[in-house]
């Protein structure tokens, strides 16, 4: 027998009112200790008692060995039933997904934040206006105010030139995060195009073998071995079908993956977790890295999530800097729910899954929803473009 690939222990304490409490004289309220062992092979954190995780504790990840002589029969059913301990000569339904998680390198602790953080069937758009939370001075107003925006330290302090803006300087001040998008004007096909191509085409390759190829592109990644994928959401794009579409940065080009389009803007909410702002873009990039690409070299290593998080990172800023200068709306969001878009991409979550979401199009020539546009780059002479 041996234990799972990977598994973490979480004590938790839950509170509630016990009116039992109450009549003998308590305080009336009632506290439940439990341990949860939350493990990616699993559908949902299983919960164990004390013996069980003693137990469980007792077995190693690696090597095949006979169970402790001592063990209680009954808490290692609980075990092997839970898909925790498995034992070689017998097949278990989550065997075959342990196996696989193994394969993929992935560091223990990055495996149980990246399964576990997952969003499914959130609205955080209707969350924060329900809280009250939706603009600066709601948040202030629930939360106190924010850490300090400048991090003072002590020390000599030099103060530094400023050089002569230039076009470039205008450029990088232009960009701001768009949220009001023209849907009466599609967006030519030759402006998608170059956007693609500027972000997440190969600029040029180095052949090792035919199964070992490493693209430059014009962002950093780790290794060199960009692993995001751009899944596209099209909605409003002439000359290109609407549906969803596969980038291909080898050859610059889109392949139409087979689903329901008729559903278009109602998939693009709950993707973006009820933010009905972004829905409307002509078009939402899902960023979605392959993690055993940047895992074959980085194995089981800490900074191996950080570095793929950091390539997402990368890619979203490289998209909005290139959407600005095109004169283009755009935005990038981690406000999403990952569940119902691998379900749609049909994608294992531990393999290829949506870190972010990215949309671009023309912005609208008014603004509804408030764009945080302090020195007017944007919306010159609007009144509430610094608002919010």
């Amino acid at each position: 027998m041996r234990r799972c690939g990977i598994v973490h222990l979480e004590p938790q304490c839950e509170v509630s009112f016990s009116l039992q409490s109450v009549l003998l004289g308590g305080s009336g309220v009632d506290t439940h200790l439990r341990w949860l062992a939350l493990a990616p092979h699993l559908d949902a954190p299983l919960e164990l008692d004390a013996s069980a995780v003693l137990l469980l504790g007792r077995f190693d990840a690696q090597r095949w060995s006979a169970p402790p002589a001592d063990a209680d029969a009954d808490v290692l059913q609980t075990l092997v039933e839970g898909g925790l301990v498995f034992i070689r000569d017998r097949a278990h339904p989550l065997r075959t997904r342990d196996e696989q998680l193994r394969g993929m390198h992935w560091w223990g602790p990055a495996a149980i934040a990246h399964w576990m953080g997952r969003w499914q069937g959130q609205d955080s758009a209707a969350a924060l206006e329900s809280a009250g939370m939706q603009t600066a001075a709601g948040l202030r107003g629930n939360l106190g105010p924010p850490p300090p925006a400048v991090a003072r330290r002590d020390g000599v302090t030099t103060l530094l030139p400023h050089p002569e803006e230039d076009a470039f300087d205008a450029l990088l001040q232009s960009r701001a995060t768009c949220r009001n998008f023209d849907t009466a004007h599609a967006l030519p096909l030759q402006e998608l195009a170059r956007l693609l191509k500027r972000v997440f085409a190969a600029t040029g390759r180095y052949d090792l073998q035919a199964d070992s190829i490493f693209f430059k592109k014009n962002v950093p990644s780790a290794g060199g071995l960009h692993p995001t994928e751009a899944y596209l959401l099209v909605q409003n794009v002439a000359g290109l079908a609407t549906g969803i579409h596969h980038y291909d940065p080898a050859s610059h080009a889109l392949t139409r993956l087979p689903g329901d389009d008729t559903r278009l803007r109602e998939v693009a909410l709950s993707a973006l977790a009820g933010q009905h702002w972004f829905a409307d873009a002509h078009v939402l990039v899902v960023l979605a890295p392959r993690y055993p690409r940047t895992y074959w070299k980085y194995r089981n290593h800490a900074k191996a999530y950080r570095a793929v998080t950091l390539d997402v990172g990368h890619l979203s800023q490289q998209l909005l800097l290139c959407a600005t200068q095109q004169k283009l709306g755009a935005f990038v969001t981690a406000a999403i729910n990952e569940h119902e878009i691998e379900r749609l991409l049909g994608l294992d979550p531990m393999a290829e899954g949506p870190m972010a979401i990215c949309g671009v199009g023309w912005r609208a020539a008014q603004m509804t929803t408030t764009e945080f546009d302090p020195r007017q780059r944007v919306w010159e002479k609007t009144p509430g473009a610094d608002a919010g």
